[in-house]
């Protein structure tokens, strides 16, 4: 859960269901946990996964000592930054991504991983992830394949040619 609510404070989203306390609901669709955000953190190819217990016990020993400093009584049945009101959340992964704190490489690593889950969804294929309704290719209105599965651009992105092709360019897009 502390994760959870630590990637819906990076990117957040609405809440699941009416009682999800990790998910703050404080924007409307789906934010870094309904993208996939710890499906991403766990998987091995991102290398986070055996440091993710070690963190999640930081996150909510920061949150303890924030809510002691800040007068703010901790909810005992969610873990302590789960228990944070969105606001202080904000402000304390501010505390905690920035360059002063010692810890910061760790926690703007955590939140870079949120990211990649909402903008690439790199935990599933793309294809398969557009096919499921992926919230964050879907809202930055990532584009499907073509029936056949592959890709094909027949205009820019940019809404011109940047430069023209160097004239060994094979048909299918490789150079010589």
């Amino acid at each position: 859960m502390s994760l959870e609510a630590y990637a819906d404070t990076i990117l957040p989203g609405e809440r699941r269901w009416p009682g999800d306390r990790a998910v703050a609901g404080v924007s409307r669709g789906g934010g870094a946990v309904a993208s996939g955000a710890l499906e991403v953190l766990r998987s091995a190819e991102g290398g986070m996964a055996p440091a993710l217990d070690m963190l999640a016990d930081g996150l909510n020993e920061h949150a303890r000592a924030y809510a002691a400093e800040s007068g703010i009584e901790l909810d005992a049945d969610v873990p302590p930054f789960v228990s944070l009101y969105y606001p202080d959340r904000v402000l304390l992964v501010q505390r905690l991504t920035d360059r002063a704190n010692p810890e910061c490489d760790a926690w703007i690593s955590l939140a870079m991983f949120c990211t990649i889950a909402f903008d690439a969804g790199s935990h599933t294929s793309t294809v398969d992830a557009l096919a499921a309704g992926h919230v964050g290719l879907t809202t930055m209105g990532f584009r499907a394949p073509d029936s056949d599965g592959l890709w094909r651009f027949d205009t820019y992105s940019y809404g011109r040619q940047l430069a023209r092709p160097h004239p060994d360019t094979t048909p299918s897009g490789s150079p010589s």
